[in-house]
């Protein structure tokens, strides 16, 4: 059998402890302080966020995981909220996970989350928590799988995770929640733009929003998606991916929205992929957090400290080559 590696609470020091008790009476205060330690980058926080985490494992996995994409000015705010009041009214808890993109120069983050969702973030069934990327690829934040596992020992019976919203190349979400949703814009590209892989092909439910504004286009838009996913493997060969038309803004169309949601996790459950992507993803995350390690030690190591602005200077100025550097840094791993 495995070794059991979950921390006991009584091994907890006080404050942690008062932590883990507060999180799982669903209080919002200790929640945000649990979240706040978890995306320290102190090595004592870091130290402490594990054992915290470990405490709360067995009361996780209860939620749904729904990740949001989309481009800037897709709505995904604005669906967001008309969503998590809906899902409140059907009296569930909801908890969003909002990824706001930081600058590349001073590395700052507006998380402006809570003033685009103003109804919902005044809901005491709801928790919104914007969280700046920090230049993480994929877009979402470095420690957004922990929070969403704290998020679910807190009860909440929803957790949103919004991405950025920058491009195609934020697939991370889909490796860390149970149904990846794609919100798109109609006139936002012809069926060319449509076919393009990598998000497109990942999507378990994609949304054309703002369908009230010209709804002949997104009809024409759903007509060519639809015909684009026929071109493009399935994720999964019991569930096809449907395509919606709706307006998040006048809230309509945010109840069959959240219909196809409950079909696709009924349809995995009984097929068994639901678990199993569960597991396969919980693995994924190990090896990921290996990767992250090795690259820590890797730079901490003091002979790599020692040459690495010389060998770095080298490959700028042309009298190295980058594996040659590479292979010579790597190989003080031994």
């Amino acid at each position: 059998m495995p070794e059991n590696l979950s921390v006991p609470l009584a091994a907890l020091d006080a404050a942690d402890r008062a932590l883990v008790d507060g999180v799982l009476a669903r209080q919002l205060r200790p929640l945000a302080k649990t979240i706040t330690l978890i995306e320290s980058q102190r090595d004592d926080h870091k130290a402490r966020a594990r054992a915290v985490l470990e405490a709360l494992l067995p009361s996780t996995g209860r939620a749904m995981r729904v990740g949001i994409s989309g481009v800037p000015g897709v709505g995904k705010s604005t669906f967001i909220e008309a969503l998590g009041l809906y899902l409140i009214e059907q009296g569930l808890r909801v908890a969003v996970l909002a990824v706001d993109p930081s600058s590349s120069v001073t590395g700052g983050s507006i998380l402006g989350d809570k003033t685009r969702m103003e109804q919902l973030s005044q809901n005491t069934a709801a928790f919104i928590r914007p969280s700046p990327s920090a230049c993480s690829l994929g877009g979402v934040a470095e420690k957004t799988r922990e929070t969403m596992l704290v998020c679910e020992a807190a009860g909440f019976d929803v957790v949103i995770v919004e991405t950025v919203g920058v491009g195609q190349s934020e697939t991370a979400v889909a490796g860390m929640t149970d149904i990846f949703c794609l919100l798109q814009l109609p006139n936002a590209g012809d069926d060319l733009q449509a076919i393009k892989k990598g998000i497109m092909e990942i999507a378990d439910l994609i949304v054309i929003n703002k369908a009230d504004i010209d709804p002949s286009a997104a009809m024409r838009a759903k007509s060519q998606i639809k015909t684009a996913l026929h071109m493009l493997r399935p994720m999964s060969p019991n569930w096809t991916v449907p395509v919606l038309t709706l307006s998040a803004l006048k809230q309509d169309g945010i109840a069959e929205f959240w219909q196809q949601v409950m079909e696709y996790r009924a349809v995995l459950t009984k097929s068994g992929e639901f678990d199993a992507k569960r597991r396969h993803q919980a693995l994924a995350w190990m090896w990921d957090m290996i990767d992250a390690g090795l690259r820590s030690r890797f730079r901490q190591h003091p002979q790599v400290k020692h040459e690495l602005p010389q060998l770095a200077q080298a490959v700028e100025a042309g009298s190295t080559t980058p594996s040659a550097a590479a292979l010579r840094l790597l190989g003080y791993m031994n």
